[in-house]
């Protein structure tokens, strides 16, 4: 495998955030004002923990955070993407970098068959207790000052990249491909080289930031609308 292709998961792979979709799960819906007034800016994961909590209180079961999970659609074109994808997976290794949990992706991952796909999932944990309430906890510390306190995935990126050229007897990839649509998206596009490219979907936070940060960028940005303007570009890669 020459290429990396890294995938953020809400409103890059699926249309929507899996947090907000998993909301409708609750009797009303919707959250109360005063759990909403609670967020504190770079302390998402932390907000996410109480509203997790406040579902289990509100007798939301597994079973239905479940469905509402494997309802979310996919975002225009993404399943071609990945039949593209799995026809070529000689060329390819893929993962998940992604601020949501590992139940989120898990659960839509293998509803909509392609799971195996990915060699690696970096999420927040999230399981259910015995008590029947899905709890989330972050996924690492870092020093990182533009990130949210959970989770640098430019650091996630750096680390992975280390630790697969050793394990591929330090043939390091030929080139790395990041997919993603939110302002977290932007720290690891940075980390990116010259021959690697930054799929930002259009119109999305990282489309925006990278426009501004763009003395700072090394790597291509082909920004995306549907998995089809992907494709098209990972075409030309693979018949060089």
């Amino acid at each position: 495998r020459r290429f990396l292709v890294l995938f953020d998961f809400d409103e890059t792979i699926i249309d929507e955030s899996s947090d907000d979709a998993v909301v409708r799960a609750l009797p009303s819906q919707r959250l109360p004002d005063w759990l909403k007034n609670s967020y504190r800016e770079g302390h998402y994961n932390e907000f996410m923990q109480k509203v997790l909590a406040y579902m289990a209180e509100e007798g939301v079961s597994e079973g239905s955070i479940r469905s509402a999970v494997e309802k979310i659609p996919p975002s225009p074109g993404l399943l071609g993407l990945f039949e593209f994808l799995q026809s070529n997976l000689k060329h390819f290794e893929l993962a998940v970098v992604s601020d949501a949990n590992m139940f989120f992706i898990q659960t839509w991952l293998e509803h909509a068959g392609v799971r195996h796909l990915f060699w690696k999932i970096f999420t927040n944990p999230a399981s259910f207790d015995d008590a029947g309430r899905l709890v989330l906890l972050p996924f690492h510390s870092h020093l990182c000052s533009r990130c949210p306190d959970n989770m640098c995935k430019q650091a996630i990126l750096r680390e992975y990249l280390s630790v697969r050229q050793k394990e591929r007897g330090g043939v390091p990839f030929q080139r790395v491909f990041y997919i993603g649509d939110g302002a977290n998206d932007v720290c690891p596009s940075l980390a990116l080289g010259a021959w690697d490219t930054a799929f930002p979907r259009r119109g999305f936070p990282m489309h925006r930031l990278l426009q501004s940060e763009a003395g700072k960028l090394k790597a291509n940005v082909v920004p995306w609308v549907c998995g089809e303007d992907i494709v098209d570009c990972l075409k030309k890669v693979v018949e060089e």
